[in-house]
């Protein structure tokens, strides 16, 4: 089968390989689609925390079931599922807390273990979401969409807050996605203007740039310094600051205001019981995902174009097709 590993930064490479054997416990699955999250982008370019290399990217998933073990989830060969990419240990103090998101042996595909960029690979089988309406591009939308729906699980959102989300990449779209549901107010602010253009099909206040309304409730979706700086002064008092984009380093604030404003600041780590809820979401049509996929290639191509993808951002979700061809 066809495999592309990231060897190191800025070295995706084609090879070809046979599968891995699986582990008890674990479904053998053929992987039909490969959407591309920030954090693959980051660890091309060797900015990505808790990464080593080589590595077999790709953690938005979508796959057909081949081999199943005996399960109480309904998992049977033809399956079409979604993957969650998230393995816990389910006995350290998050997990037994039931908040495995925070696990504290957390392993994620295609970051800590390889990932989906590849024909075949071998998957626990609770890690699985089928569906019997959804197709493969929608399935592998589902990962992300989680992370939108943890964050603003996480923020307490109630009807009538009024929402700042800074970034209008994927992730922040699904944070404005889910706080619209849950029935808050929301502008975006977003320098791309491909993003902008996006981000209008949503009916919001778009903007360029703050225009010095603060909120009660503040998404940073950047993962930049300097936004996430400035995002402690957008936001009201009494308010919340949700940090979803990850930084790696010290943050400075200013702790007078912080005090004075009695700020909570809140991080939201990948997504926790989110994928029923979000595949049955689109379900029942209240998501609508076939305008997000604005990139597509075959998965062969990946090591000549990523770099130039990793380049620009004229375009929201890009995602590879793995063909028989791959397999």
């Amino acid at each position: 089968m066809r495999q592309i590993v990231l060897e190191g930064p800025r070295q995706l490479v084609g090879h070809v390989a046979p599968p891995v054997a699986g582990q008890p416990g674990e479904a053998l699955v053929r992987i039909h689609r490969v959407a591309i999250c920030g954090s693959d982008w980051h660890a091309f370019e060797g900015h990505q925390a808790n990464y080593t290399y080589p590595r077999i990217i790709g953690h938005e998933l979508s796959c057909e079931v081949l081999e199943a073990p005996p399960n109480n989830r309904g998992i049977r060969p033809g399956d079409r599922c979604a993957i969650e990419p998230h393995l816990t240990c389910g006995a350290c103090m998050p997990c037994r807390l039931g908040r495995p998101n925070c696990c504290e042996s957390m392993k994620v595909l295609g970051v800590h273990v390889d990932g989906g960029m590849r024909g075949f690979m071998n998957v626990p089988v609770e890690r699985l979401y089928k569906s019997d309406r959804l197709s493969y591009d929608q399935l592998a939308l589902v990962e992300f969409l989680t992370i939108g729906a943890h964050a603003v699980a996480r923020s307490r959102l109630v009807a009538g807050d009024d929402v700042l989300i800074v970034g209008a990449g994927p992730i922040g779209l699904a944070v404005l996605q889910f706080a619209l549901m849950a029935g808050a107010s929301a502008r975006i602010i977003e320098k791309v203007e491909f993003r902008r253009q996006f981000a209008r099909r949503f009916g919001v206040e778009v903007l360029a740039e703050y225009d010095g309304r603060p909120a009660s409730v503040v998404f940073d979706c950047t993962g930049d310094e300097e936004a996430i700086k400035a995002s402690f002064d957008r936001v009201g008092p009494a308010g919340r600051l949700v940090l979803v984009g990850q930084f790696l380093g010290f943050i400075p604030f200013d702790h007078t205001p912080f005090i004075r404003r009695e700020l909570d600041v809140l991080a939201s780590r990948n997504s926790h019981h989110q994928f029923p809820r979000v595949i049955g979401m689109i379900e029942r049509g209240e998501i609508e995902l076939d305008p997000w996929i604005t990139c597509r290639m075959p998965l062969a191509e990946a090591p000549d174009v990523f770099a130039g993808l990793a380049s620009h951002k004229n375009y929201i979700k890009a995602v590879f097709e793995v063909r028989d061809s791959d397999l």
